[in-house]
């Protein structure tokens, strides 16, 4: 009986994160969060302030759990994203995955809390190491099959901070609204100008006419001199 009644307390508590999690996504997540106070959220919740701080210490805390839940949400698109074009043209595979990656990062706000939205430097690191590891380091992998398959015109490094660049400030861009374009259409162009510059035609079509963007070696001698 003990440890039913230790399994029912524990289910509520859980319940109740679940519940202080939600509420906090909705308001951390929307602009202007920095002003969002533990009080204000304790109001919206109709508890004390002492029970939120029960779970959670302190406002960095919540947001941290807040931003846990929403990157697990953005790894289970992506692994969907890469199953779901497994075997299919490579162009497709990393169109899709920067697609998916794009919507998921601009979803959450991940550009604007990694520049300092909310001033809070540990936060911005933190942000930037769960990118990192939950969309660059599966993009980068995906450049280097890539470049295993002899796909590539140019380096998968290159490529990798080209698209990274492009998926940080299209996440923050005011583009969508100036060419009154979704973010998603702006994110597929400029995916196809990244993309379409650097893999291998397809067999049969004469590279030579779309041209290399790698340059020529130089020699030691030549560069010596």
């Amino acid at each position: 009986m003990e440890t039913d009644s230790g399994s029912i307390v524990s289910e509520r508590q859980g319940q109740r994160v679940d519940v202080i999690i939600e509420a906090a996504t909705q308001r951390f997540l929307a602009p202007g969060f920095a002003q969002v106070s533990m009080d204000d959220l304790a109001r919206e919740l109709g508890m004390s302030k002492k029970t939120i701080y029960r779970y959670f210490p302190d406002k960095r805390s919540l947001l941290t759990a807040v931003l846990d839940r929403q990157f697990e949400a953005v790894e289970r698109t992506l692994v969907t994203a890469a199953e779901d074009t497994e075997g299919r043209p490579f162009d497709v595979r990393v169109q899709r995955f920067l697609i998916a990656a794009g919507g998921e990062l601009g979803r959450i706000g991940a550009a604007q809390l990694a520049t300092g939205r909310g001033g809070d430097a540990m936060l911005r690191r933190y942000v930037e190491q769960r990118t990192d590891a939950v969309v660059y380091q599966r993009l980068d992998e995906l450049f280097r099959d890539g470049h295993r398959q002899g796909l590539l015109l140019a380096p998968p490094e290159l490529l990798s901070e080209i698209t990274r660049g492009a998926l940080e400030r299209l996440s923050a861009s005011q583009l969508p609204h100036e060419l009154d374009w979704t973010a998603a259409n702006l994110l597929r162009a400029t995916v196809d100008t990244v993309l379409y510059g650097a893999i291998r035609s397809a067999p049969g079509v004469d590279e030579d006419q779309v041209g290399a963007v790698i340059p020529p070696a130089r020699d030691e001698e030549e560069v010596g001199s």
